[in-house]
């Protein structure tokens, strides 16, 4: 195939973050992908991820528990060694919920399956389609395998009740220092999930959600 001008290449559709990339190390041609670029020692402060529809309802009803983050444009992964210690990230949620009193909600923010920080169950007031944010900061605090990598999650989060129109916040924290491990693939999730005999009357989605790097 002879030589063509970068004008004169097939045009690139959407990046994903798996893309090559050619790198010059020590005079030895490598390659690399998006994804390590942006999460690279010289990245800082950017966004990473930016919800751009609302997420499905998470019913307790028929779906009991489900994701509360939808399509959107960037990333929510961190390649494999991506993370660097001191490396601090933050998330954004906000949308609208419905409850009876006494049902009860947990949010569980998760990495490829290992639990990062939960609200634990929150018992709700009466709520009537009101709105709820939730804030959650990251500090990545030492990275390696299970056992020696450590991320602390931090946030809040808050909901607007029927009565007197009051915002009621909860305050979550964790350390995870045992299951945690930056040497594979990491990709955010977070769910809803509803107890105490949820019923038609309890759902909750999202109307927004970002994630970026703040440091």
């Amino acid at each position: 195939m002879p030589n063509l001008p970068i004008s004169g290449l097939p045009a690139g559709s959407s990046l994903d973050g798996t893309e090559l990339f050619a790198i010059v190390q020590g005079g030895v041609t490598k390659y690399t992908t998006l994804n390590s670029i942006l999460y690279g020692k010289q990245a800082n402060n950017y966004g990473l991820f930016n919800q751009t529809g609302s997420s499905a309802p998470v019913s307790g009803s028929t779906h009991v528990s489900g994701s509360l983050i939808d399509g959107g444009i960037g990333t929510l992964s961190v390649p494999a060694n991506g993370f660097t210690k001191g490396d601090a990230y933050q998330a954004t949620f906000s949308g609208f919920i419905s409850c009876d009193n006494g049902t009860t909600l947990d949010l569980h923010i998760e990495s490829d399956g290992v639990r990062l920080v939960d609200t634990n169950p929150i018992s709700l007031p009466k709520i009537s389609n009101k709105n709820w944010r939730m804030d959650i900061d990251f500090s990545i605090n030492e990275v390696g395998g299970a056992g020696t990598a450590e991320i602390a999650s931090a946030g809040t989060v808050s909901f607007r009740k029927d009565a007197s129109g009051e915002v009621v916040t909860e305050i979550f924290s964790n350390i995870n220092n045992t299951t945690f491990d930056t040497t594979i693939d990491n990709t955010l999730v977070v769910k809803a999930i509803w107890g105490n005999s949820p019923t038609d009357n309890d759902s909750i989605y999202s109307i927004l959600f970002n994630l970026k790097k703040v440091y």
